[in-house]
């Protein structure tokens, strides 16, 4: 039996967007930003890196990143880095866990979706139980949807989030960081595209497909679990099998 082409993508885009929203959820790169801090000192340090002046002060350049479950921080050339958990007002953002909400949600039924098609299509077996895979495609669509409804809320508040503005403070001393987009929302956007791409496809399961009718008996197909035609029996197996699947 050859298996229907909707089935083999399915299969394939389904597994690789779930590693790809997977693999957002746990990276803190959701976002970045940057800001130059003026470090005052005469250490050897500073000197040796060619960034002391004459007043003994230096300027470093501080990368920041936040995930959903992660922050980091780290000094430009340099291996300083350090990472925690997310706390404060950015864990107690409504929109950051609506974001993580969804996409646990996703993960989750995009995993059962897979399973559900890697039942259905059944390659070994004769015939693929469409409405099996065709039940884990609804499951990986809404699963996409619920990614990218939680990258679609992160992104439009990126800039905001973890911010209140009714108690913002302006202190020029206190260094602006800008804050960007990063390389894990771009991960999410995929993984997503592709679970929505894959789902959809194991939905043209529920078509069934249509079997060709015996030339002396019309009113009676010819499938693989019926050989009553006569002109069809002397057929092999696999050339049944093509025609029907």
């Amino acid at each position: 039996m050859q298996t229907p082409a909707s089935m083999v993508m399915g299969i394939v885009f389904s597994p690789l967007g779930l590693v790809l929203v997977f693999t957002a959820a746990i990276t803190p790169q959701w976002r970045e930003g940057h800001a130059r801090l003026t470090v005052s000192g005469t250490g050897s340090f500073l000197r040796a890196k060619g960034q002391g002046t004459r007043s003994g002060s230096a300027e470093v350049l501080l990368l920041r990143s936040d995930g959903l479950w992660e922050s980091c921080m780290q000094v430009e050339h340099s291996e300083l880095r350090q990472c925690w958990p997310v706390t404060g007002p950015y864990q107690r953002d409504s929109r950051v866990r609506l974001a993580q909400g969804l996409v646990l949600t996703s993960l989750f039924l995009c995993g059962i979706g897979i399973v559900l098609a890697c039942i259905g299509v059944r390659c070994w077996t004769d015939l693929p139980l469409r409405g099996v895979a065709a039940s884990g495609g609804i499951l990986v669509v809404f699963a996409g949807l619920l990614s990218l409804s939680a990258l679609g809320v992160y992104t439009h508040n990126l800039k905001r989030l973890g911010t209140d503005p009714s108690q913002r403070i302006s202190n020029p001393k206190l260094p602006q960081l800008s804050l960007n987009p990063a390389g894990s929302l771009y991960f999410g956007w995929l993984g997503s595209c592709l679970q929505v791409v894959g789902g959809s496809a194991l939905l043209f399961c529920f078509k069934q497909p249509r079997c060709p009718t015996c030339p002396s008996r019309p009113d009676q197909a010819v499938c693989p679990a019926c050989r009553s035609c006569p002109e069809m029996t002397s057929k092999t197996d696999m050339d049944v099998y093509e025609v029907s699947c």
